[in-house]
Formats: structure tokens, C-alpha cells, sequence
């Protein structure tokens, strides 16, 4: 009887050794005359547990976490093969309380199989949306995204419907949809993790896109630090192409649609729509004026719908099951999920994938475990480098758009990073405008020079706040793109809420 034994081949895993583990083991069990055979999937983003492998038993799958080369020999003598006890023994994957409490929609067959077996893909629900979305008009793909709510993942939260029926009722001989998988920001990795774990998701996707504005092509626009995401959607895209879910004739429906991968040149500011139509074409990343907007004048001039990663990957469920199932998850006009990124000092590291509000003490506590170094947690910054910074007293907001709006804050793409009370606040905002000022494209005054002298202020013994505040307020009115206008949120915020660490600001203020 071969058993069978599941390792990630994500990126994270294989920096945590995976590979090694994966020929430690086909080794000893052909010493031993054991069968088994290994399969490398993708993984389930419990980061903290990394390389989490698993034992397919008659009981289900069983984890062994934090895996090590050097656990393999008592692996074997416990019979883990068995779901034998051992000291990483976690129990059956599906038990695991860090991936039993979510509700996972977008993630839900990451770590199941293979990354680019596109028959497991199919058996697990792939293709259900794309083959509903052959058989239905545009304007009805359309009319069920705007039901379901969907709102871009990628931090400005737009409605995506208002893009696709922008896109499907301009003119132009060349219509375009452009992924936007430069993801960039600190305490990031949810593209990477389904690009890595489950590419045919984000396929269907765009494929679901294209039929829907009549774009019959595609571009996957992929940040250059990601090789193994880029090998993996090549092959990907291979086997949807030889499988005729990509090209000129889809499934026998007539409709063609074909997908090409970019890989930039490691330029934050890409990660704008406009800078990264720029380096499309082969130009320098820097953001274009607007109007006109992408929608109607994109990549080449053409009408061209831009989305990230998760947006796209959240609609093959929706043409699937229909908007109104994705619209009752959520809360207010925050529909659907969100796949928030714990990172920073966090115990359990890793993605969880939630209904929007939940509150951001439930995540940290309840999935993350609190703090990984058990010092008490200072501050959290949610959406990247140019993210806000929230004390404790706010860790019962709930997360959405609107709730954080109304603090000043936005969840960006999902990323949290947790500080702790050691950590130097003033220092975290002068690095916002350090950040600010290596990755500016240079193009626009105040987010170009604002930013250099926002550094200097903060650097000085005793900095001028009001020269602080009244330098914020020109970078947020006078950029050109949110790179300059975003720079001001991390600084303020951290003034606001830890004041005694930049100074006598009451005096500053009376002076």
C-alpha cells in the first residue's frame, strides 16, 4: 500500500527547508522499503507551522508541523505514516484550530494538491464560474458582480462593477485585462501564497473578466521578486492553454481569451495602475495624469480593466454561486471575505481568510496567539508601509472600509504587522518618509522633496510637529498618486496616538 504525503512547495516552505525535508524522506523510506508517494502542494498559509507536512490515513489528513531533514528519522519511528504520535504531531489538518475557524473562500483549495494539477483543480470546483460565465451574456457576468458587492482588494476598495461596465462599454479595437500581482507591501504575501498554491484560480479569473468586457487578453503583471510564483504560472498557463481553457476557442464556447506573464523591475511605485501600465509598455514606472482613466485608455492606449490578485480570484465563486451568496458574507458595504496577513511579532504568523468584521483583537488573538516574543503588543499598521499605526484602545474596531475610514485608516491589502512595546514609533514614521523617498518616481515635487525633508524633521532632536502636520497636508493635497498622498497616514498616526514619543506637543502647538 503506498501512502501518501503532502510537503508545500511554496516559497516560504522551501526558504524553511521543505526540499530538504521532502528528500530526507523519499530517502529513508527507500532504506526502509517503504511506498509512499510525495506530493509538493502549494500551501495553506499557516505560516507559523512551516513545513507543515501531511499523512494521508484512513482517518484523514494528519499535520506535522515545523518539520526539520533532522526529524525525519524519528518521524519514521514514530510511525507518523500511521499518524503516529510525535512532538509535532498536530492532529488532523482539519482540526487544526488556526485553519478549522476560518471561513476560507478564496483559499479554500490551497494546500490540497499539486499547484498546477489542473484535473484536482476541476474536481475541487475549479472552472464551476468560467463554465457558468460561457454560457451567460456579459451584461449578466456584470449585473452579478455589482450584486455581490465586490469591492478591489487591492486597497482603494473601489466597486469592481463600475470598472467592468466602464471597460465592456468602451470603444477601442483592443480591449485588455491586467492583473496587478506586484505586491509590494510590508507584511504582504496573500498573491504570492494562491499564485504559488492555486494559479488556476486567478485564470479563471481573468478569464471571467475577459468575457465580460470583451477583452480577449490578459497580462499578469508579477513583481520580480516572486521567481517561484513566475515558474509556477508559466506552467500553469501551459497546461490551461494545452486544456483549451486558454486561447482562441475556450471549451468549444468561440470565445477566446489568452494570458501572457510580465515580470517588472522591482519598482514599489509599479504597484500603481498608471506606473505600471508605464512599465508595461517599456517605459520608466512613473504614474501618468489623470483622466483619462485605465478603463477607457490603458495598456497602449486601450481600454484596459486592472485588478489585483484577490479581486480576480474572488470571482469565480461569485459567477459560480451567484453575488448574492458572496454579498451575505461581510458587513455593511464591506462584502465578502478578506484575507488578512499576520506578520511582524505574532505567534502564529500566517494568512486567515474572514468575512469583513471581525474584529482586529480577534484576529491577533485568537488566530495569532498574541505576540511571538510574549512582550505586550504596542502598536499594529494594517495596509502596507504607508498604512496607519493603531494602539490597543482601537483593537476592537471592526474591520471594514468604513470603520476604518472613519479612523483615518484603510486595510490595504490585508497586511498586519504587529510591534511591540520595545518598539521606537517615532523611528517607525521617520521610516515612512525614508520609504517614501527612496521609491518616489521623482515625478511630482511634494512627494519627491516632502518626503526627504519629512525625514530630516523627524530626525532632529527636537522636530517642529506643526512643521510636521503643515508638510503632511501638502503631500496628501499636492501628489500626484497615493505614494505621496498615503506617506502622511503612518506619521500622523503615529503622532496621534504616541505622542510622548515625538515631544511636548501641546507646547509646540501653543507656541
Amino acid at each position: 500500500m503506498t501512502t501518501r504525503i503532502y510537503i508545500p512547495a511554496d516559497m516560504l516552505a522551501i526558504a524553511l527547508c521543505a526540499d530538504e525535508v521532502a528528500r530526507a524522506i523519499a530517502e529513508t523510506a527507500k532504506t526502509n522499503g517503504t511506498e509512499i508517494e510525495i506530493i509538493r502542494t502549494g500551501s495553506r498559509g499557516a505560516c507559523w507551522a512551516e513545513p507543515l507536512i501531511e499523512v494521508e490515513t484512513d482517518t484523514g489528513r494528519i499535520a506535522y508541523g515545523k518539520i526539520s531533514a533532522d526529524d525525519v528519522p524519528g518521524l519514521f519511528a514514530a510511525d507518523f505514516l500511521g499518524g503516529g504520535a510525535h512532538e509535532k504531531h498536530l492532529g488532523l489538518v482539519d482540526d487544526i484550530s488556526f485553519l478549522q475557524t476560518q471561513q476560507r473562500h478564496i483559499f479554500k483549495s490551497c494546500g490540497l494538491y499539486a499547484p498546477c494539477d489542473l484535473a484536482s483543480y476541476a474536481a475541487n470546483g475549479g472552472f464551476a464560474g468560467l463554465r457558468a460565465a460561457l454560457s451567460m451574456c456579459a451584461e449578466n457576468i456584470i449585473d452579478e458582480v455589482e450584486v455581490s458587492g465586490l469591492r478591489g482588494r487591492g486597497g482603494a476598495a473601489f466597486p469592481a462593477f463600475i470598472k467592468w461596465r466602464t471597460v465592456q462599454g468602451a470603444n477601442g479595437p483592443q480591449k485588455y485585462i491586467v492583473c496587478n500581482a506586484d505586491e509590494g507591501d510590508s507584511g504582504t504575501f496573500a498573491d504570492r501564497l494562491i499564485m504559488e498554491s492555486d494559479p488556476f484560480l486567478l485564470i479563471e479569473g481573468m478569464v471571467i473578466a475577459g468575457l465580460s468586457t470583451q477583452a480577449d487578453k490578459g497580462v499578469i503583471y508579477l513583481r520580480s521578486e516572486y521567481p517561484l510564483a513566475r515558474r509556477v504560472l508559466e506552467k500553469a498557463i501551459t497546461v490551461a492553454q494545452e486544456q483549451n481553457w486558454l486561447g482562441a476557442d475556450i471549451q468549444g464556447s468561440g470565445k477566446a481569451f489568452d494570458i501572457s506573464l510580465f515580470v517588472g523591475g522591482g519598482s514599489y511605485v509599479c504597484g500603481e495602475e498608471t506606473a505600471l501600465l508605464e512599465s508595461l509598455e517599456g517605459k520608466a514606472g512613473i504614474v501618468r495624469s489623470k483622466p483619462p482613466l485605465p478603463a477607457l485608455e490603458g495598456l497602449h492606449g486601450q481600454p484596459t480593466l486592472i485588478h489585483n490578485v484577490l479581486t480576480l480570484c474572488a470571482v469565480p465563486e461569485i459567477i459560480a454561486k451567484g453575488g448574492d451568496a458572496h454579498a451575505k458574507l461581510g458587513a455593511s458595504r464591506s462584502a465578502g471575505t478578506m484575507c488578512f496577513q499576520l506578520a511582524g511579532d505574532i505567534k502564529h504568523g500566517g494568512l486567515v481568510e474572514e468575512p469583513f468584521g471581525i474584529s482586529l483583537r480577534a484576529l491577533l488573538d485568537d488566530f495569532g496567539g498574541g505576540t511571538r516574543t510574549g512582550l505586550p503588543i504596542k502598536a499594529v499598521q494594517i495596509g502596507g508601509p504607508l498604512g496607519a499605526y493603531l494602539p490597543p484602545s482601537l483593537f476592537d474596531t471592526p474591520l471594514t472600509y468604513e470603520a476604518f475610514a472613519a479612523l483615518g485608516a484603510g486595510l490595504g491589502h490585508g497586511g498586519i504587522v504587529v510591534f511591540n512595546e520595545n518598539t521606537d514609533m517615532r523611528a517607525q514614521a521617520r521610516y515612512a518618509f525614508e520609504f517614501c523617498a527612496h521609491e518616489s518616481c521623482g515625478k511630482c515635487t511634494p512627494c519627491r522633496i516632502g518626503a526627504v525633508r519629512g525625514a530630516e524633521l523627524l530626525a532632529s532632536d527636537t522636530p517642529d510637529l506643526g512643521l510636521v502636520d503643515d508638510l503632511c497636508e501638502i503631500m496628501v493635497a499636492g501628489s500626484a498618486c497615493a505614494m505621496g498622498s498615503m506617506t502622511p497616514i503612518p506619521v500622523q498616526s503615529a503622532m496621534k496616538h504616541f505622542p510622548d514619543e515625538f515631544g511636548a506637543r501641546a507646547t509646540q502647538a501653543a507656541e
